[in-house]
This record gives structure tokens, sequence and C-alpha cells, in this order.
């Protein structure tokens, strides 16, 4: 069965005829008619003196030519006219809106049309009872010239063409005087030449006006690219504002769940339970490290985050990024491997808290796309450089789909089923990261065969073996003895600092603002240690709350502990020289802090 095609409707033979409606197009849209109307008008006004000088010259063979001479003249003064009416047209144009302008100029160019078609006819008139017929056709030639060169130009203001073309006709009631007893031949052929002029006047007329209608069809198009676009960047500033505004609130839970989680490891004497906590502890840092992908992402959109590139080992950074997963990995039945030369030499050039994100997030979504066999995470040497590949023997990447991988919120066709709840968030945290390094990175696939992700990163010189410092080593949750001043306004958080702290032997005072703190030291207890949060729901300053403890106790040590990251109070702290701890805080990191801190006291 034949398909049906789209065919426009028919139309009667006399809409031809017709000129085509321009109601649907705007002012602004006129005005560009208007414009290409005046352009050509005013061009065939200007060189018609200098046509009509051969003319004058050519008549006066057969005559003295003072009537031509006379309509040469009146040519030049109407060109002069028009050349100087130029200048009131483009400061028209400049300053007049698009209602003005066309109410203005339209009725105008109307004027000037008719007197140039009137013009031209009037070297007929001036002519005909003293030129030979050889000059007639030549005269007429050219006026059928003239009218065939402005409808293909004129006609974009189809009223404006044909005034000129009304105008020119009146050569058609000469006829019989500029050709005497030829005049039944002539006038068929000239009234003919007419109609066929007004037709290829409205086709050149329908070609300008669609023209104009795509014209303004792609700018609206390109409007609403650039509105979409905007809106677009709006609500990704708007989502990065929210993410930086709400991070603080956003981390207090995982701050808290990972202070009682050390707190029951150091309570916790039943050697059946070390297990469970040790997985339970590997599941809370892997949470926390998912749900900062999503903090990380906006922060990288934002360009909040400053790569700080150092010379570090690679080593302890690979197996930290595998011990985060390998309860997961045995859960899941597959294999979860870890490879770094022999000799041990794995130093490089990178930020190192960039390149841990990037390696969490590839070895977490190489294990949520693997079913059978294993993982594998290693360094190899390139000429000077390191490759850093997670291999997998997953599901794979479609050839047509690597090209998106790396996109924020792009999953293949092939994920969803086997990975439903993901959001396509983790690799483009990989991708980011890897520009604001400067590093390259890339993957190879094979459908059904696996897949393997790599970074590349610069190796490291002499000088920067010379230059590297040592890793900080896990510290032993051992008792301390001290005394603590913790202001923070989250129950939850304030509970687990207690518990955490109590766990480790420190005497501790958790307040909630600035007057608790002060209340409590005018009380007589006096910290070694203090910990206090940027935003309290007070509206006080951490950090000035902070100097005003440590001005009050001055053998005290402190730091501050805040989950947001672009904090101009932050960054001051930090530029004078105050720890800054982020949210949720390490508990080795908090343990070796007191144990200087309260041993140095």
């Amino acid at each position: 069965m034949r398909e049906p095609t789209l065919q426009e409707p028919p139309r009667a033979w006399w809409h031809s005829l017709v000129p085509v409606s321009t109601g649907d197009i705007s002012p602004a849209g006129h005005v560009r008619l208007l414009e290409m109307t005046y352009e050509r008008l005013r061009y065939s006004v200007l060189v018609t003196p200098f046509g009509a000088l051969p003319v004058v010259w050519y008549f006066r063979r057969f005559d003295d030519g003072l009537w031509l001479f006379a309509w040469c003249l009146f040519y030049v003064g109407f060109a002069l006219f028009v050349f100087w009416l130029d200048r009131w047209y483009r400061r028209d144009r400049s300053e007049l809106s698009a209602d003005a302008m066309l109410r203005r100029w339209k009725p105008l160019l109307g004027r000037i049309a008719t007197v140039h078609g009137l013009g031209l006819t009037a070297a007929t008139a001036v002519t005909a009872a003293h030129a030979p017929i050889e000059f007639m056709l030549l005269i007429h030639l050219i006026l059928a010239g003239t009218v065939a060169a402005n409808a293909t130009h004129q006609t974009p203001l189809i009223g404006v063409f044909l005034r000129f073309l009304g105008a020119t006709a009146t050569v058609l009631l000469l006829a019989p005087y500029a050709f005497k007893d030829r005049w039944p031949l002539a006038l068929p052929l000239a009234t003919m030449f007419t109609l066929a002029i007004y037709k290829h006047a409205l086709t050149a007329h329908r070609f300008f006006v669609e023209q104009v209608r795509l014209e303004e069809r792609s700018q609206t198009l390109a409007q609403q690219s650039r509105d979409a676009q905007e809106a677009a960047e709006l609500a990704l500033q708007e989502k990065n504002r929210f993410l930086a505004t709400a991070s603080h609130d956003l981390r207090q839970p995982m701050h808290a769940m990972s202070m009682l989680v050390a707190a029951l490891q150091t309570h916790s004497q039943d050697a059946t339970l070390r297990p469970l906590l040790s997985n339970l502890k590997t599941s809370t840092d892997s949470l926390s490290l998912m749900f900062d992908s999503l903090l990380n992402l906006s922060s990288l959109e934002a360009g909040r985050i400053v790569a700080d590139p150092r010379y570090v080992d690679l080593t302890p950074l690979l197996n930290e990024a595998a011990a985060l997963y390998r309860e997961q990995a045995r859960s899941l039945g597959l294999q979860l491997r870890v490879h770094v030369p022999r000799n041990g030499d794995t130093l490089a050039f990178v930020d190192a808290s960039l390149l841990r994100q990037a390696l969490v997030n590839l070895v977490h979504n190489a294990l949520r796309f693997t079913r059978a066999g294993g993982v594998l995470l290693a360094a190899r040497r390139r000429g000077m450089g390191w490759s850093i590949e997670v291999w997998d023997t997953g599901m794979g990447v479609a050839t047509e789909e690597q090209s998106r991988i790396f996109s924020p919120y792009y999953r293949g066709d092939q994920a969803w089923p086997v990975n439903a709840p993901g959001h396509g968030l983790g690799l483009s945290v990989v991708a980011r990261g890897a520009d604001l390094l400067g590093i390259e990175y890339g993957m190879r696939s094979q459908l059904g065969r696996g897949s393997c992700f790599w970074l590349r990163l610069r190796g490291a010189d002499a000088l920067g073996v010379a230059a590297m410092t040592s890793e900080p080593v896990s510290v032993r949750p051992t008792a301390l003895h001290g005394r603590c001043l913790v202001l923070d306004d989250d129950p939850h958080v304030i509970a687990a600092w207690q518990v955490m702290l109590a766990a480790w032997g420190v005497q501790a005072r958790c307040v909630a603002d600035g007057m608790q703190a002060f209340a409590a030291l005018d009380q007589g207890f006096v910290p070694q240690a203090i910990f206090c949060d940027q935003r309290l729901r007070s509206g006080e300053s951490g950090f000035e709350l902070l100097q005003a403890l440590l001005a009050r106790c001055p053998e005290a040590s402190g730091a501050m502990v805040s989950g947001e990251f672009d904090s101009s109070a932050l960054h001051a702290a930090e530029a004078d020289g105050y720890l800054v701890l982020r949210k949720p805080v390490d508990p080795e990191q908090v343990h070796a802090l007191l144990a200087r801190w309260l041993q140095g006291r």
C-alpha cells in the first residue's frame, strides 16, 4: 500500500495573482522588507541620470533634444533629493521604533516609487513626436529592463513596487502616439510584458517574505536556545548554591555516625563483634565517599575546588580504595585485587584527595556492573609517568556509548537492568577531577567482556623523591587524658562527640553557642583542646568564637569543624594558620590531634 504524502492543499489559479499575506511577520520583519525595498529603489533612482545622458546624446541625431535634456535635469535633481534623503533615513533607522519607522517611511517610499515610474514614462512622452521607430524601440527596451530589474529586487514591499509598476504602465496609453500605425502590434506585446512582470514580482515578493520568515524563526529558535541555556545555567547555579549551603546539614548525620562507630570499636571487647564493627566502619566510609560524589560534582562544576598537586605514594591510595570495597566485593562473590610494582617505587605528582576520590568512584563503578570474575586496581609504569587502571570483567560498554560515558547523569541502556539505583554521577566526577588536575583519562571496553578505565599521572623525579613526606600512619585509639571543649548545635553530633571522647578517656564539655561556652569557662572548666563548628543556629561565627576562646585559654589548641567548602570564614581561618577539619571528620585524625595536643600539655 502506498504511503500517504504530505501535500499542500490545492489552490485556485487566481491565488497566484494575489500578494502573499505578511500578517504573521513582526514589525521588525516588515522593517527588514522596507530596508531591502529602499536600497533597491534608491539605487535605481541614483543610476538613472547616468543612463539618461547617453540617451540624450543619441537623441540629438534626430532632434535638438531640449525636452529630453530637461527630463535629464529633472532626474539629476530627483537623484540629489534621494541622496540627501538617505541621511534622514539612516538617522530614523537608528532612533525610531519599528512601528514608527514603518509609519513614516512606507508611504514615503510609495511616493518616491510613483514619481520614479512616471519619470521613466516621461522620457517616452517627450520624444514620441520627433523620434523614429528605432529610437522608440530603444527607449521602450530600456524602460522594460528597468522595470524587470526592479521587479526582481524592489518587491519586498509589494505595495511600493506596484505603485512603480502602475506608474510605468501609463506608457501603454502612449502606444498609438509613439508607434503610430504599428501600435496594434506594440500594445498587446507591452500589455503581456506588464502582466508577466506583475506575476514575476509576486513570485519575488513571496521569496523575500519567506526569507524574512525564516530569519525570524531562526532568531526565535536561537533566542529559545539561549533562554534554555540560561535557564539550565541558572538551575545549575541554584543547585550548586543549594548544595553548598546545605552541605553542612547534609554531612551532619555522617559526621555523627563515624564518631559513634569509632566509640563502639573502642568499647567493644567481644571478639565476635570486631569483624562486624570493621565492616560497619567500612560501609560508613563507603557511604560517606559515595555521598561526597554529589557534593564534589557540584563543587567541581562551581569551580570551588582547586587542585594542589604534590608528590604522593600511590600504593597507600590504591590499597585504601580497595579496602573500602573489599567486603562488598566479597559479598558479591568477586575478587578485588591491587597490583603495584614490586620495588615499591610508586611516587607520583598529583593531588591526593582528587585522585583518591577518582579511584573510589572507579572501583565502586566497576563493582556495580560486574556479576562474575573480579576487579583489578593497578598502577603501571608508562615512560616517566604512571597509568592508574581499574579493570573489571563486567558487562562492558557499547562502542556508540563510550563517548558519552563520562557525561553527568548519563547511563547506558545496558546499565538500567543491571544496576537501577545509580544516577550516573561517579564517572562524571572522575572526568571533572581529571580535567582539574590536567591529566588524561579514558577507557577501553568490549561489550560483554569487561572494561578498563585509566588515568595518566606524572611521575616523580629525584627532587620529588627528596621532597616526599611520609604518609600519616593510622593511630590506634589508645587511652587519652585531658579536657576538650566542643561547640556544636546538633544534638546527635554532640552525643556522638561525648560518646567518642568518653571512650578515649577525654573529659568533654559540649555546648551549643558562645554564651554556654564562656559560662563553662566561668565555672572553672579549662579546656586543653577546642573544636568549634562554623555554622551555629545562634548566628554566631564559629571562627570568631574559636579566636575568642583561644584568647581566653592561651594554653589550649583548637580547630574548626565544618561541612562547608566555600566559606570565606574558613578560608580566612586557614590563611591565618588555623586547622580546619571537614565533615565527616576522621576519628583517627581527631585522635592523633588530641594525642599531640594533650600530651604537649
